[in-house]
């Protein structure tokens, strides 16, 4: 009898810590579901769980992981810490203990980081964060295979352990929810824009097509017109003739590339851009094309077009139509933001070491703040003009990883931005870096 009671009176206790454990499971649970029903973006969903995951397991830093598929990367997406590895800082999926629990989609508890032969030491040498302890749980799409991996590192009060991965797990689910429908609403919303893209292209070609019609017929007229006034003023008719030819074509180039360009966007949205034609093509020809369409616009705003080099340059093997598609975006976005008086220079030489072309565009614009530029051509880039898509970025990272070359962009608020760009003489054997 007495053992019985005294079994009765000491089971509060020992379970104690468990009811304990549970009861910050529930309020873990009720944060993250609060989180959730706030109709926050992914990104501060991202981030509020994050907090949260630190918060109950009194944690100092972590990290949100997420998957790219096209190079089989794990990448920072989001990180906690006085010393947090940049957003789309990325590494081989196969590689780390983030990467074995992706590979594993299984949870992993690492009391001593620095003993385990899988820890990546690197990430902590570049950010100068010592790594003590570890839990790595993997993001999960719904009964399916991983999306990335939540990481918590260095626990306050001693040491990382099972009883904060049940906790951690149920936060790294309502996470991985949250990314998984932020996307299947994204594929949805895009579904959607590529329909409406595909009536608009379908229309402006109808609409255009009376404009190329138009502009045919206006320079056989003119062409008449200045043969028979051409005696009373030779140079003034002959210059004001070139001028109206001048217009008419880049008239009628232009309302051609309104369709390319239309045809363009739908693929890069619906994510079926077809592979680029190559052929000969002389970055000159790309240039001047560029040149002419936006020279009108840069006159009106007191902005400088020029270039330096380009007509040096060899003819390489691309896809004229795409590179023009690409260097339109840069000089149109920089025209945008170069003030009046200022220039926009497109410069090229030949990289000694590999015999590729070295591109700049070069502006004396406004420069970009440091979260603009490090996330330009990354996952996370966004338009932040008003009516701005996003998209002309993308397009011009896709056009140029299409050559099998790479983009960097320097800049800083007030002394401008320029945009270093690789192209290989033959992209088509060139390796994928």
């Amino acid at each position: 009898m007495s053992t019985e009671i005294e079994h009765t009176l000491t089971l509060p206790m020992s379970s104690a810590p468990q009811q304990d454990r549970r009861e910050r499971e529930l309020d873990a649970a009720r944060r993250i579901s609060e989180a959730l029903f706030q109709h926050l973006s992914v990104e501060e969903l991202v981030e509020q769980g994050l907090k949260i995951a630190l918060e109950v397991v009194n944690s100092q830093a972590g990290s949100v992981l997420l998957a790219r598929p096209e190079t089989k990367e794990l990448v920072f997406y989001y990180a906690i810490g006085d010393k947090a590895p940049q957003p789309g800082t990325a590494f081989p999926w196969t590689q780390g203990i983030a990467g074995s629990v992706f590979a594993k989609g299984e949870p992993l508890v690492v009391q001593d980081v620095k003993g385990d032969q899988r820890h990546l030491g690197k990430i902590d040498q570049h950010t100068g964060f010592t790594t003590q302890d570890m839990i790595a749980l993997p993001l999960k799409r719904w009964e399916g295979h991983p999306i990335g991996v939540l990481e918590v590192m260095n626990k306050r009060d001693g040491r990382l352990d099972q009883d904060d991965v049940a906790i951690l797990t149920i936060i790294a689910s309502f996470t991985a929810l949250s990314i998984e429908q932020a996307r299947l609403f994204q594929e949805a919303k895009l579904a959607e824009v590529a329909r409406i893209l595909g009536d608009i292209g379908h229309d402006v070609k109808n609409l255009l097509m009376p404009v190329l019609c138009g502009a045919s017929l206006l320079k056989d007229e003119i062409d008449e017109m200045f043969t028979e006034i051409q005696s009373q003023a030779p140079a003034k008719t002959k210059k004001s003739h070139e001028m109206c030819n001048e217009v008419i074509d880049m008239l009628s180039n232009n309302a051609r590339r309104i369709q390319d360009r239309v045809k363009e966007i739908g693929d890069c949205v619906k994510g079926l851009s077809s592979p680029p034609k190559f052929s000969p093509c002389k970055m000159t020809h790309v240039v001047a094309s560029v040149f002419d369409t936006l020279k009108l616009f840069a006159q009106e705003k007191c902005i400088t077009l020029h270039h330096e080099g380009i007509e040096d340059l060899p003819l390489i093997q691309a896809d004229e139509g795409r590179l023009f598609n690409a260097f339109y975006n840069l000089v149109n976005n920089a025209v945008t933001e170069v003030p009046s008086g200022g220039t926009i220079t497109i410069r090229g030489k030949i990289h000694p070491e590999n015999q590729s072309l070295q591109i700049e565009v070069i502006d004396t614009g406004r420069g970009m703040p440091a979260e603009i530029r490090d996330s330009l051509f990354t996952t996370r880039a966004m338009s932040k003009k008003k009516g701005g898509t996003g998209l002309g970025t993308k397009i011009v990272k896709d056009v140029i990883e299409a050559h099998q070359g790479n983009i960097t962009v320097e800049s800083e608020p007030g002394q401008g931005t320029t945009f270093n760009i690789n192209l290989p003489i033959d992209p088509v054997f060139h390796p994928t870096p």
